[in-house]
C-alpha cells in the first residue's frame, strides 16, 4: 500500500525552446491509483525525434508546461486496482503519460500488456517507429511478396523498422541513405538495395527495381530526396510523407500528378491511434511483439542515460552520426554507452 501521494523523479519541461535548456531533472507528484487504475514504475523510455519536436514546441500536438515529456516507454505494474492488469506485469505506456519519469498512475484500460518474451528495451521503442512502419506498409497500398518499395531516411528508427517488417512480408526494399558506411549496416538487417543520395536518384532507383513497378515510396526528408523517390514511382504509385528532416518542402512536378497519377499522402501515427479500430491496433501490436520476441525486429541502442543525465542524453539524441536510439532508464543508473 502506498501513501495517498508520493514524489517521483522526473524530467520536467518548463517551457518550449532549445531542448537542452528547457528541461531539467526534478520531481512530480504521484497519486495513489483509484478504481480501475494502476501505479507504474517506468523501466525504459526512448528519446525520439517527436520528443525533440515537442520540447521545441514544433510537434503536431503539444502538452501544457510544466509537464513531463516522453511519448512512449515500457513499465512494470507496481500496484493494480483493476482486474485488467496484474501487479508485476510489464506494459507499454499510453500516449500522454509522460514517460520520462520513474513512477506514474494511469487507467489500466489504456495500457498494452507486453509479451514476456519481448526484451524490455526493445518493448520501450515499439509504439512509435515500428508502428509507423507497419501502418505505412499495410494501410495505403496492397503489397505482395516480391514487390519493391523505396524509402529515404533508411537509417532512422522508422527506416530500419520498414526494412525488417518488409522482409517479413516478403517485400523488397530500396533504401536511400546519406553515408556510405550505412550500406553494409542496413544490408546486414535485411535491406535488399542501399544507395546514396545524389544526382539522378530516380534513374538509379529504377535501375535497382529492374523493371518491377514501385507502387510505394516513403519520405521522411523532403526536398530533392522526396522528388527523387516520387519520380521513380510507377503509374498511380503512392508516396507517403511522415517526416521532414531536411526542412525542405515537397517539390513535385505537375506532370507526375497529371500524367503518372501519383498520390501524395501524409501519415502521423498519433492520428492513426486515435482513429483506428481497437482490433486493428491489437493486431498490429501482436505482429510487432512477435517479431521483437524473435529478434526479427530490433532497434540498436546508441546510449543509456538516467533521468539526471537528461542534458547529455538530449545532446546525444541530436547527434547526426548516431546509429541507434538513446534510452532513458528511470529506475536505475547504467553506465553511459557512447555511439560508435
Amino acid at each position: 500500500m502506498m501513501r495517498e501521494s508520493m514524489r517521483s523523479p522526473a524530467v520536467v519541461l518548463r517551457e518550449f525552446g532549445v531542448p537542452s535548456v528547457v528541461v531539467q531533472p526534478g520531481e512530480v507528484d504521484v497519486r495513489e491509483p483509484a478504481a480501475e487504475e494502476v501505479l507504474l514504475e517506468v523501466e525504459y523510455a526512448p528519446v525520439n525525434p517527436a520528443d525533440i519536436n515537442v520540447l521545441e514546441g514544433k510537434y503536431g500536438a503539444l502538452p501544457t508546461p510544466p509537464c513531463v515529456p516522453g511519448v512512449e516507454g515500457v513499465a512494470r505494474v507496481v500496484l493494480s486496482r483493476s482486474d485488467l492488469i496484474k501487479e508485476g506485469q510489464r506494459v507499454l505506456l499510453p500516449a500522454g503519460f509522460g514517460s520520462w519519469r520513474r513512477w506514474g498512475t494511469c487507467l489500466a484500460s489504456s495500457l498494452v500488456p507486453l509479451d514476456p518474451d519481448v526484451p524490455a528495451e526493445q518493448a520501450a521503442m515499439l509504439r512509435i517507429n515500428p508502428a509507423t512502419a507497419d501502418c505505412m506498409l499495410r494501410e495505403f497500398v496492397s503489397l505482395s511478396p516480391g514487390d519493391f518499395i523505396v524509402q529515404n531516411a533508411s537509417n532512422s528508427g522508422v527506416g530500419r523498422s520498414v526494412i525488417q517488417i518488409a522482409r517479413a512480408m516478403g517485400v523488397m526494399t530500396i533504401n536511400v541513405v546519406r553515408r556510405p558506411e550505412l550500406i553494409s549496416e542496413l544490408s546486414d538487417i535485411g535491406a535488399d538495395q542501399v544507395i546514396l543520395e545524389g544526382e539522378k536518384l530516380s534513374s538509379r532507383i529504377l535501375e535497382l527495381a529492374d523493371g518491377r513497378p514501385l507502387k510505394l515510396g516513403l519520405n521522411a526528408v523532403g526536398g530533392e530526396s522526396a522528388l527523387g523517390i516520387a519520380g521513380a514511382l510507377a503509374d498511380s504509385g503512392t508516396m507517403i510523407t511522415y517526416g521532414a528532416m531536411s526542412r525542405q518542402p515537397l517539390r513535385v512536378p505537375n506532370g507526375l500528378l497529371i500524367f503518372k497519377n501519383i498520390t501524395l499522402r501524409g501519415f502521423w501515427v498519433s492520428r492513426w491511434y486515435r482513429e483506428a479500430e481497437a482490433r486493428k491496433i491489437s493486431e498490429m501490436f501482436e505482429r510487432l511483439m512477435s517479431m521483437a520476441a524473435t529478434g526479427a525486429l530490433h532497434t540498436p541502442i546508441a546510449g543509456r542515460y538516467t533521468l539526471n543525465e537528461i542534458v547529455p542524453a538530449l545532446e546525444h539524441a541530436q547527434t547526426d552520426r548516431r546509429s541507434g536510439k538513446v534510452l532513458l532508464c528511470p529506475n536505475h543508473s547504467p553506465k553511459i554507452v557512447p555511439t560508435k
